[in-house]
């Protein structure tokens, strides 16, 4: 499997500075990143460590549970995935990601609602980002059929 790779340059200290990261192995962006903008309610055109973790979560989850839910005997015909990743206070000093949420809304065929939460259930246990997230306290799980 290949390795990806992503590049941030930053100047500047963290409260004055800022930085722009590149989605370098796919060269299909760089981003704006600055601490202030990423502890604001308005993101005002930049993007965060948390932000490109619940896009890195979002699109993981939606690919296992399309698997699972084929595994299960199921179509999955469309999903939505939503990944909320929340920056909060570390007990021990500085932040952390202090909860995760993910929320999936699917047209499937093939699965009730049980068989749909249980693909879901396994989808959120066997990702490799959910798996890389191991560390986060509280991660989530609102699974339901459209």
């Amino acid at each position: 499997m290949p390795t990806r790779t992503a590049r941030t340059a930053w100047t500047g200290t963290l409260q004055e500075g800022s930085g722009q990261v590149e989605l370098a192995s796919s060269g299909v962006g760089k981003y704006d990143v600055s601490f202030p903008k990423r502890a604001a309610d308005d993101a005002d055109g930049t993007t965060s460590p948390e932000e490109l973790i619940a896009a890195a979560h979002s699109s993981c989850f939606a690919m296992a549970l399309s698997a699972q839910i084929a595994n299960a005997g199921g179509t999955p015909e469309s999903l939505d995935v939503t990944a909320d990743v929340t920056l909060g206070p570390d007990p021990d000093g500085g932040f952390r990601i202090s909860g995760i949420k993910l929320t999936v809304r699917g047209a499937v065929s093939g699965l009730d609602a049980d068989g749909f939460a249980a693909a879901a259930a396994a989808a959120k246990a066997g990702c490799p980002v959910s798996k890389a997230l191991a560390g986060v306290d509280n991660i989530t799980l609102d699974a339901a059929l459209a």
